[in-house]
């Protein structure tokens, strides 16, 4: 579930960094920083089973790489073979972090 709640993170997180550029009222920025903390809360979640570091840099790289292809493909932002490729690295570091990251050990009752 801890990688779920960092997956949601990320996805959050696009909609935060674009209501960050295209706010333009009340309601928009309002919306944008519920969205804020929405995503802070999923990533708090994450912490509670994984370690801060793990979380931080697939959230971040994760929601960076999304935010990119977003720009490509609905705000005509542009592209370049390099681009694509900076981004395919991304994707390949945050699949390595999760891949060497271990699985959380379940909690003992008892305090053993």
């Amino acid at each position: 579930m801890a990688w779920i709640y960092v997956l949601l993170a990320a996805i959050v997180e696009v909609f935060w960094v674009i209501g960050l550029k295209y706010s333009s009222s009340v309601i928009e920025w309002i919306g944008t920083g519920i969205v804020i903390v929405l995503s802070f809360y999923f990533i708090i979640k994450a912490c509670e089973k994984l370690p801060a570091g793990t979380v931080y840099a697939v959230f971040t790289g994760s929601g960076a790489a999304a935010i990119v292809v977003i720009d490509f493909l609905i705000f005509d932002a542009e592209f370049s073979l390099a681009k694509i490729l900076f981004i395919g690295l991304i994707i390949i570091g945050v699949i390595g972090i999760k891949v060497t990251t271990p699985d959380a050990e379940p909690a003992t009752k008892g305090g053993e």
